[in-house]
């Protein structure tokens, strides 16, 4: 019978650590492969039951991918169409914005100017030094914008290629995964798989559904007002609340500062009131319901998750990172050593009370 090698505790911290280190390194520098696989598996998945009705149906499966794929990209086209067409509209209005804008910021300066007592000289020299140093890094900031372009563009042009070899070589994929694991663990694969792939077309589902009612309540408040270019706004709010926590701060930054800037400070207080009241629905009604009900995943970690998704892979980071985890923790629950790390990320709160009353009692206990 071998000896097991028993490590100390700080070889095993220092072992995890620099493994998670070099986890996150391999995922940071291979974002550019890893990103668009993510995007593909994920709505390979959510895809996958038309691809089977159509396939019961007897048409060929190569058909049925490429029929469920022209119409997917046909929807997301037209969306990116309306939307296109509403950013041009509003690009013919930027002189009028501009002038605006630059009344409110010259009513700014002289506001600080009178209640900080500080010269109107010093703070037009501090903005001229300010634009001299952006106009210095200008450069590198659009090389970023151009590579931030481009690789989104190469991630449009990836993501139908690896949706359809996902969903053609899906045998092929789930007979590779039987045969990682020996036959007796084989009933835990089929259930994580199938938790997975449940989660994953319910969350996806749900997410969209909220992005619809969220849109559809953004833009009619904002019409109420009276807000120019009002659906484009709310639709971008909405698409903006499905990053976690992060995007909804966003999506009432902007149409608040646009009605500051071209109707008046009243205007951007109701734009305020109006976007709390839909948040307010949103957290307690269509999250709760639609969402959350699909990924038990707590607060805190959602942060924690989001701010590190968007570290490494940035804005896809901050939305794959919910789903990753959620994912994770399906894989945790299923195995008993990783068990107690599952139950960190769900959001089973226990009573914190009866907790501590069961081991001070326990503890009494054993009290000689």
């Amino acid at each position: 019978m071998e000896n097991e090698i028993k490590l100390p505790a700080y070889a095993k911290l220092s072992l995890i650590v620099m493994g998670s280190l070099a986890f996150f390194y391999i995922l940071y520098i291979g974002q550019e492969i890893a990103v668009p696989l993510v995007f593909a598996t994920i709505l390979a998945i959510l895809l996958n039951p038309i691809v089977n009705f159509l396939s019961n149906r007897k048409v060929n499966r190569v058909i049925a991918i490429l029929l469920v794929l022209m119409v997917t990209i046909i929807l997301i086209t037209t969306l990116m169409y309306f939307i296109g067409s509403q950013i041009s509209k509003l690009t013919d209005s930027m002189p009028q914005f501009k002038q605006k804008f630059s009344v409110l910021f010259n009513d700014i300066i002289n506001w600080v100017s009178q209640t900080f007592n500080i010269s109107k000289t010093k703070i037009n020299t501090w903005i001229d030094k300010t634009k001299s140093e952006g106009m210095t890094n200008s450069s590198s900031l659009i090389g970023q914008t151009l590579g931030t372009i481009s690789g989104a563009l190469v991630l449009l042009l990836l993501l139908p290629v690896y949706i359809f070899m996902i969903l053609f070589y899906k045998p092929l994929l789930l007979e590779f995964i039987a045969r990682l694991f020996q036959r007796d663990k084989h009933v835990i694969v089929v259930e994580v798989l199938g938790e997975t792939k449940t989660l994953i077309q319910s969350y996806l589902i749900g997410l969209l559904l909220e992005a619809a009612l969220v849109a559809t309540l953004n833009s009619v408040g904002l019409l109420i007002i009276g807000l120019d270019y009002a659906i484009l706004i709310g639709i971008i709010g909405a698409l903006l609340n499905i990053i976690p926590y992060i995007g909804g701060l966003i999506a009432i930054t902007i149409p608040m500062l646009l009605a500051f800037a071209t109707k008046s400070p009243i205007d951007a207080l109701w734009v305020f009131i109006v976007y709390i009241i839909v948040q307010f629905i949103d957290n307690n009604f269509f999250v709760p319901k639609i969402v959350a009900s699909k990924v038990k995943v707590n607060a805190l970690v959602s942060i924690i998750v989001v701010l590190i998704g968007g570290a490494l892979w940035g804005v896809s980071g901050m939305f794959l990172s919910i789903p990753i985890v959620a994912i994770v923790k399906v894989i945790f629950d299923r195995i008993e050593s990783l068990s107690p790390f599952g139950f960190l990320i769900g959001d089973n709160q226990p009573d914190i009370g009866e907790e501590i009353f069961k081991i001070k009692t326990r503890v009494k206990k054993e009290k000689p």
